[in-house]
């Protein structure tokens, strides 16, 4: 588990960014280094101080938290990026934590982190907006002690990364996939391995989304790219260019279905 947090204000993260360059992880974003505009930090920080505000307001403990850090609307997505949000509350007052798991840029690993909002939003994203599902009571209760425990939210974490696993694999794991896995086994004792949170997410009605993905753009990503593969799809979905993943959109779908959590609202 890394943990990262901001400068403690936003006059001294404008400063920081004449001279740091952007961190060379990602998940839901472009992954192009380069060095943090003032304007985007401010913006940055702008949408984590209207969305703690919107989060405080909810009455919630913990809720499914997106951003917008690529452009889908060709896939008919708008969310690109989910974590766990949860309210923390120590000697320094009451803040909002997330815990997602990022992509190593140019690589095929990923690592979990756990930071503030602040910085959740300093990834140059496609749009500046976020939304969140305020979960069931209960799926608060559980996931909430679990997001304390750096053990317990790793026991599912696999670091083999891949942007679109397939969903009912265990070969990789994607950053959404992470976070629907690992709430699986929060609601459910019994789901203590990957292949046991799959089989419960299938139970309860999970759909991932389904891509269409011709060969070529399938020869070319894997080629290009050291964080996607496809060899963990069947071959009589991935022939016929049908590529299933765990989407942002996707879970707050499900959510909402299966009555874990309420309609997604949107902080704009």
């Amino acid at each position: 588990m890394k943990t990262r947090r901001l400068a403690p204000t936003l006059l001294a993260t404008l400063a920081l960014a004449a001279t740091l360059t952007t961190p060379a992880v990602h998940a839901g974003r472009s992954c192009e280094a380069r060095p943090p505009q003032a304007a985007a930090v401010a913006r940055g920080m702008d949408l984590a101080e209207r969305t703690a505000r919107a989060l405080d307001a909810s009455g919630a403990e913990v809720v499914v938290l997106a951003r917008a850090g690529q452009d889908l609307s060709k896939y008919g997505l708008r969310w690109s990026h989910i974590g766990l949000a949860y309210k923390e509350t120590s000697d320094t007052g009451v803040r909002w934590r997330v815990v997602h798991k990022l992509n190593q840029c140019g690589s095929a690993r990923g690592d979990l982190w756990r930071q503030g909002l602040g910085e959740f939003f300093l990834d140059d994203p496609w749009e500046y907006r976020a939304g969140f599902a305020v979960l069931a009571p209960e799926v608060q209760m559980k996931l909430h002690a679990l997001l304390h425990d750096n053990a317990g939210v790793q026991r599912l974490h696999q670091s083999d990364y891949n942007m679109l696993a397939y969903p009912w694999a265990q070969r990789y794991q994607q950053s959404n996939q992470w976070a629907v896995e690992t709430l699986a086994m929060a609601v459910e004792p019994g789901a203590t391995t990957r292949e046991r949170a799959q089989a419960w997410l299938q139970f309860k009605g999970y759909q991932p989304t389904t891509l269409r993905l011709g060969a070529m753009t399938r020869l070319g990503a894997r080629m290009t790219a050291a964080h996607i593969a496809f060899d963990d799809h069947p071959n009589d979905k991935r022939f016929s260019d049908r590529i299933e993943t765990v989407t942002a959109d996707s879970v707050f779908a499900w959510l909402e279905r299966a009555a874990l959590a309420g309609r997604m609202q949107i902080v704009r």
